[in-house]
This record gives structure tokens, C-alpha cells and sequence, in this order.
């Protein structure tokens, strides 16, 4: 079922990384404000993770698999928050002199949406498990 409280955070985790894709400013470059759409890696991975926790609110007859999906997404996000790491570390002047924008922060909060929907679904899956008992 679409309606299920794992459901409203993985649509957030897959809204929040979808439109933080053009909203969202990940650091200061001289004068200008980088945002993923500028950079080739970042997009595909913040648009792979913001489609994969969508794909996921539709996968609700397998839980399992779902768990699963999750975990590579927030594998994903891990990713990305070590090339962002690695990119803003190479900028001239590195972390210390970089302004950095919220950008930076939207895989965290998508990390914390998927842990929140990963819990949801083990209940749901011990639930249904509980249920299968008595019959």
C-alpha cells in the first residue's frame, strides 16, 4: 500500500534529493555558486538517489527487496558525501577558506529519511510475520 508511513519518507528522501538537484548551492567558486547541475558526478548521483527512493515506494509488496534498495541508496549517499568531500578538499584554499552552501548537507538529511523508512518497513515485516504465525 502507496498510503504506508515508510512511503511519506522515501517520497521526501527522493523529493529532497531531486530538488536540491537545482536548488540547492553546494559551495562558492570565486564568485559563483556551485549547485550540482554544474557538475556532471554530482547530478547523476544526487538524480540516481532522488529516482531510487521514488522506485522504492512502489516496491511495497517486497519488503525485503525494498531494505535492500534503501541500503544501496543510502550507500549512495554515502558515496556522495565523500566526493563531496574530495571536491570541496581540492578547491583552492580546501575547507578552511570555502564558503560552503546547504547543498552540502541535503545526502545527510536523505540518509536520516531512508534509516527512518528502513525502520518503518521492518516493522511492517515483522508484522506480517507476527500474522503469518497464527495461521
Amino acid at each position: 500500500m502507496i498510503q504506508r508511513k515508510q512511503s511519506i519518507y522515501l517520497f521526501f528522501a527522493g523529493l529532497v534529493s531531486v530538488i536540491s538537484t537545482w536548488v540547492a548551492n553546494l559551495w562558492k567558486s570565486a564568485t559563483e555558486w556551485i549547485q550540482p547541475e554544474d557538475n556532471l558526478e554530482t547530478l547523476l548521483l544526487f538524480g540516481v538517489s532522488g529516482l531510487l527512493s521514488l522506485l522504492t515506494i512502489f516496491l511495497y509488496k517486497n519488503r525485503k527487496l525494498q531494505m535492500r534498495l534503501n541500503g544501496l541508496n543510502i550507500s549512495l549517499n554515502i558515496l556522495l558525501i565523500g566526493y563531496l568531500a574530495y571536491v570541496l578538499s581540492n578547491l583552492p584554499g580546501g575547507f578552511a577558506n570555502a564558503e560552503k552552501g546547504v547543498g552540502l548537507f541535503v545526502p545527510f538529511v536523505s540518509i536520516v529519511l531512508l534509516v527512518i523508512a528502513n525502520r518503518f518497513i521492518s516493522k511492517d515485516e515483522k508484522l506480517v510475520k507476527s500474522i503469518d504465525r497464527f495461521r
